[in-house]
């Protein structure tokens, strides 16, 4: 059935999603918010177009939205107390970009908090689950977009990878996600956590639907001066006639203690196979890529400092109860007050300096708003990237990691040199379960390994689903391309994805 020969409708679609969602949402928990009038609404208004033969190149796709997207008139929370009630007064440029093409959107995702976290658990909505098996997480920060995705809750989705937020879920979950160039797709209405990192992106069923969805996503854009006027080029070209004959990096860094066994040997048969076919394996190192992590959490972390500096509870955002926050200054000058009658010589001296110096009301609405709008996750980046930033310390941290960041880069540089693309596994596990590493921050970075050095670099990545474990859960294979080189890697992993075939 196809909506070409008219077997299928554009309602169809949506119906069957709707269904979709109100059967299995509540245990996958992916779909934070839709409105079903308003799609079915549209998918009448694209199905005319279609009968008109005037319909976008995306009509019948149905995309949901990573909840710190915005778009217009619908709430863009981060999952995030602080922005608990935000509404957005406009379009991101992605957003604009999908309706334009006649894509429908239908509901807002499940997501990390401020897209900190790689499980979906720190987030105000409850943790999203993973759809293949429900007491597992769908990865992070990504989670609901992945999850909805492999859940069949829409036909692809948006989110956004400033570490790796859209390749591991993807990988979890069993799907295809996309992190373009830095530059390739406009930030514009991207909820900022670190802006030399972040990027929008789409999870897909496969390779040619992302190659689909990107030529939408791509392209200069006036509200970010960040985004190349580079030619956006016929992707789904790379994604249907994909060459065989192509240089594949294998560096050994990315194969070595930490990734579970049965996911090397998954991914070597695939290379293999891929060897076979007619690509060659080309041996390569990458010495900066031990140094990732640590590079990867000084930097996001200071960016994310800087940026989340701007919800006050003023401006806009959450504000604590002014009130409260009066009176309980009030008790406790008082108390100190009632202190200094009692005390005498150097303990009253201490008790007036403690009054002098006790916060203003305004300092405390600050301080109260922030903690109670923001979770733990954070909070905990707010002090790193603080602290990295601090006199004292951004030489010894911020600018060493920035002159570290270049040398990943410049790794990447000299080897895409010899090969079209490098491979890795996405993951070195595949998903954990609920709960298993929330109290354990550093555990949960790691999960980032293999993901974290095309941030850096700012070069484009894709994870595409290259097997199944005996655990029964799904795992990735991750190809990167230098800049702007999205197409070779939309023809790597569809020679991937035609080993399934």
């Amino acid at each position: 059935m196809s909506l070409e020969s008219g077997e299928l409708t554009v309602t169809d679609i949506v119906q069957n999603y709707i269904q979709n969602i109100d059967q299995k949402n509540d245990e996958i928990n992916a779909v934070i918010s839709y409105d079903k009038e308003e799609a079915l609404n549209k998918a009448n208004v694209i199905q005319q177009r279609i009968d008109d033969g005037t319909a976008g190149k995306l009509a019948g796709m149905v995309v949901g939205i990573k909840d710190l997207i915005c778009e217009k008139n619908k709430k863009a929370t981060c999952a995030s107390n602080i922005l608990a009630n935000f509404e957005s007064v406009y379009d991101s440029t992605a957003v604009k970009r999908l309706k334009e093409d006649d894509a429908i959107l239908l509901g807002r995702l499940n997501m990390d908090e401020f897209a900190m976290g790689s499980s979906n658990e720190n987030t105000i909505y409850g943790p999203a689950r993973n759809p293949v098996d429900p007491s597992k997480v769908p990865g992070g920060s990504s989670g609901g977009s992945a999850a909805a995705v492999a859940a069949d809750f829409c036909t692809t989705s948006l989110g956004s990878d400033t570490g790796g937020s859209i390749r591991q879920p993807a990988s979890y979950c069993g799907v295809v996600g996309l992190k373009p160039t830095y530059g390739r797709v406009s930030r514009y209405g991207l909820i900022a956590y670190a802006s030399s990192f972040d990027c929008i992106g789409p999870l897909t069923h496969s390779v040619n639907d992302a190659a689909l969805m990107l030529e939408t996503l791509a392209g200069y854009d006036k509200n970010d001066n960040t985004t190349s006027s580079r030619t956006v080029p016929d992707y789904q070209q790379f994604a249907t006639n994909p060459e065989s004959n192509i240089r594949i990096g294998v560096p050994e860094e990315y194969f070595g203690e930490g990734l579970d066994d049965e996911i090397r040997e998954g991914i070597q048969q695939r290379l293999s196979d891929l060897e076979e076919s007619g690509a060659e394996l080309v041996p390569i190192h990458l010495p900066h890529m031990k140094y990732g992590i640590a590079t990867y959490y000084i930097l996001a972390t200071a960016e994310a400092s800087s940026n989340l500096a701007r919800y006050d509870g003023i401006r806009y955002g959450h504000r604590a109860d002014i009130k409260e926050v009066e009176a309980d200054l009030k008790q406790e000058e008082e108390a100190i007050k009632e202190q200094m009658k009692l005390a005498e010589g150097e303990e009253k001296v201490k008790l007036g300096a403690q009054l002098d110096n006790m916060d203003s009301s305004l300092i405390r609405l600050y301080k109260k708003s922030r903690t109670e709008g923001f979770g733990a996750e954070v909070k905990r980046r707010i002090m790193l990237g603080t602290y990295v930033l601090s006199a004292g310390y951004y030489d010894a941290y911020y600018a060493k990691a920035q002159k570290v960041r270049r040398l990943i880069k410049q790794d990447f540089t000299e080897a895409f040199n010899d090969v079209d693309v490098i491979v890795s596994p996405t993951a070195p596990t595949t998903a954990f379960d609920v709960g298993a590493e929330i109290d354990s921050p550093v555990q949960m970075y790691l999960n980032d390994v293999y993901t974290i050095s095309a941030n850096l670099a700012g070069i484009c990545g894709i994870s595409l689903p290259a097997g199944t474990h005996s655990n029964g859960l799904p795992y990735g294979l991750q190809f990167m391309a230098n800049t702007f080189e999205e197409g070779k890697l939309f023809n790597a992993a569809r020679l991937v994805e035609q080993l399934g075939e």
